[in-house]
């Protein structure tokens, strides 16, 4: 059986594998349609973790994981998960990693994501491993990084990697395929040159609604 993974806006996917619905950062913008088993958020921020959204696909048995401070948010039973800790949900894998700011700041000494505020997932699903990266820069830890299918990192810059970083990043974790997101609409062609030139991943760029086949 085939992953699809699913641009739905900014850095949320929709990840379907083994009849079950994954859903990582819904946001505003998203529109999801089918029901959830599995929900991941990285973090607090309003782009990244939407209450109404996650309700509107919420079951009575949906999992949902999220750092600390989304849990009054989201409301209801929330697992959470700190970087290292890992669970699994049925046939899913679901390991949280780091993902915060170094170089970014909102103000001296103020990252936009300091360490410890969010996370990244692996998610292993089918044999495959997804990493969902969250808001962050190119970390040391990203170099650990073993035996990835695909690789979710945000591009737009201000508050995470740029272009350059990403690609840099994905170097580093050598994935089969690197997908950009968070890119504010910022064109990817610089992260997609650089990656394929100096690597064998292949690098997809999706538009929100568009979706990948990982066979």
């Amino acid at each position: 059986m085939s992953i699809s993974i699913k641009l739905l806006a900014h850095a949320c996917f929709q990840i379907k594998a083994e009849r079950k619905i994954i859903y990582i950062d819904l946001e505003e913008h998203a529109n999801p349609s089918e029901k959830a088993d599995l929900i991941l958020t990285t973090h607090s921020h309003y782009d990244h973790c939407d209450p109404s959204k996650i309700k509107k696909v919420r079951k009575d048995d949906t999992v949902v994981i999220a750092p600390k401070e989304c849990v009054s948010k989201i409301g209801g039973n929330v697992k959470t998960l700190k970087p290292g800790e890992e669970t699994t949900i049925g046939d899913i894998n679901v390991r949280a990693v780091e993902a915060y700011n170094y170089k970014r700041f909102r103000s001296p000494g103020n990252p936009y994501h300091p360490k410890g505020f969010g996370v990244g997932y692996l998610v292993t699903i089918e044999g495959k491993t997804i990493y969902h990266a969250g808001d962050t820069d190119f970390i040391p830890e990203m170099r650990e990084l073993k035996n990835i299918d695909v690789a979710l990192l945000p591009t737009g810059d201000t508050y995470t990697m740029d272009n350059a970083e990403a690609a840099m990043a994905a170097i580093a974790i050598k994935p089969k395929i690197a997908i950009p997101m968070h890119t504010w609409g910022k064109d990817t062609g610089e992260f997609k040159k650089k990656i394929e030139a100096n690597t064998a991943t292949k690098v997809i760029v999706l538009k929100e609604g568009e979706e990948y086949q990982l066979i």
